[in-house]
């Protein structure tokens, strides 16, 4: 028996890997939390009665309030005496999710297979609208003013490569010694006919980071600050004349793409 969180567990001896969208809208994030819909206990409620055991689940990262997903990875571990038959449990629990998640697959996975710990690279895309949408208002940020790409990209450019991003940190009540080094692999701003995507993957990400930099690359794309401002932030010095933090762009644009593994 396993002890976990103050009381016993049956050990867990069958692991599943998902790969789950959802639209976040209506959910307090991913993360269970009490007396709040979450993604992630909508996801324990449909699978605990088709798998018939209590199940560990773990996703590859936590996504805010409002904030999608295409592509998050999870793990489900349970008890059982052989394995769940595989497409089975897919079409039982997408039955018994709500309409704004669905399991896209489900296979199995060796028992040590952690979707946080083996994760080797996440990435997410934040949709900014060129114009007003009549279909896509909880999926975009619109911005109603022009915006002069070439500086947005010049300034996504600089984002690659490893900077302390604690000017765009917001304090992580779970982890409060989180370091803010990250190395950012990938950053680019795509144009796709009246939408901007923000596209950037790193290992990890401190909480808040992808919010705060589109909102930094919107006010670079509105001339109201420069590259060099940009700069100063990418090296961790504050200046009272750049608030990252109110410059926080809405969750509703944000989209957690796609997790990579060895």
């Amino acid at each position: 028996m396993q002890h976990v969180r103050g009381k016993l567990k049956p050990k867990f001896n069958q692991c599943l890997r998902l790969v789950v969208e959802y639209d976040g809208s209506k959910y307090s994030g991913w993360a269970e939390q009490r007396n709040a819909r979450t993604v992630m206990g909508e996801l324990r409620t449909a699978l605990e009665p088709v798998l018939k055991s209590e199940i560990e689940l773990v996703g590859a990262g936590r996504t805010d309030s409002g904030v999608h997903a295409r592509g998050q990875v999870a793990h489900v571990k349970y008890s059982a005496a052989k394995p769940a038959v595989e497409p089975f449990v897919l079409a039982q629990a997408n039955l018994k999710l709500p309409a704004e998640i669905s399991i896209r697959k489900l296979h199995k996975a060796p028992l040590a297979f952690h979707a946080r710990h083996d994760a080797t690279e996440r990435e997410y895309v934040y949709q900014i609208a060129t114009r007003k949408t009549a279909f896509e208002k909880k999926h975009v940020w619109w911005i109603k003013e022009p915006l002069n790409v070439a500086a947005m990209q010049a300034g996504a450019a600089l984002l690659v490569g490893r900077h302390d991003f604690k000017c765009f940190q917001a304090q992580d009540p779970g982890r409060p010694n989180e370091s803010s080094i990250v190395v950012v692999n990938q950053a680019a701003i795509e144009i796709l006919e009246d939408r901007l995507l923000f596209r950037i993957a790193t290992s990890h990400f401190v909480w808040r980071m992808v919010r705060r930099l589109t909102g930094v690359l919107v006010k670079l794309g509105l001339g109201e600050i420069s590259i060099e401002d940009l700069q100063l932030l990418l090296e961790g010095k504050e200046h009272s004349r750049l608030d990252v933090a109110a410059w926080t762009a809405p969750s509703a644009g944000l989209f957690f793409e796609r997790v990579s593994y060895n």
